[in-house]
């Protein structure tokens, strides 16, 4: 199946930093000098709507997440579509610092595993629990309410797409994961069918 790699560094960094359609709203550069009005494109929900039945994420100085996520979007029977968190130092530099700095890391950033609890912090001291009231997803203390901390489940798309709207912490590694049959099998046992109905009609 294609693997999809984005790499993402909401700039156009090899045609001269001009704003990209995931550069954030007021970014300044030379096809916005007065700072982009655009909403920015979120990736992931993009991959979702479009019927992606493998979304990830990773940041690309993360040796060990990005090659968790590589192998499992390799190993994925289909296509898989990756967000790579990527720094462009010359047009955009630090844009995502708030959470791929190693100081602010612990504190930021979701490491998600199927059938785990979503925590994180120092220790595992904090969690994401779901809101009712807002339909959103929110930290608490993982030490008091533990049995609100969510588990992980990659086959889950409404909370995916929760997962993908979370700001901070950030959601990282396989975040939608739904296996289906891939286009070539359907491809060709398709015409297989078929081939065999046009034989017996002969």
């Amino acid at each position: 199946g294609l693997k999809i790699l984005l790499f993402n560094n909401e700039i156009y960094g090899l045609t001269k930093g001009q704003y990209s359609p995931t550069s954030r709203k007021g970014t300044i550069s030379p096809s916005s000098p007065a700072g982009s009005i655009d909403t920015p494109v979120s990736p992931g929900q993009f991959a979702l709507g479009a019927g992606a039945k493998f979304f990830a994420r990773a940041i690309d100085t993360d040796k060990t997440g990005l090659g968790d996520v590589l192998q499992q979007a390799h190993a994925f029977d289909g296509a898989s579509f990756n967000e790579i968190f990527q720094n462009c130092i010359v047009y955009n530099e630090d844009v995502f610092a708030t959470f791929t700095d190693r100081k602010n890391a612990v504190e930021t950033q979701l490491h998600l595993r199927h059938g785990q609890p979503m925590a994180f912090g120092e220790d595992g001291s904090k969690g994401i629990r779901f809101n009712p009231e807002t339909y959103s997803l929110e930290i608490i203390d993982a030490a008091e309410s533990p049995g609100d901390v969510l588990v992980h489940d990659e086959r889950n798309a409404v909370l995916a797409r929760l997962l993908i709207d979370l700001q901070l912490p950030v959601a990282l590694g396989v975040i939608y994961r739904q296996p289906a049959e891939p286009f070539e099998s359907a491809f060709y046992k398709h015409h297989a069918t078929r081939m065999r109905r046009t034989k017996s009609v002969a």
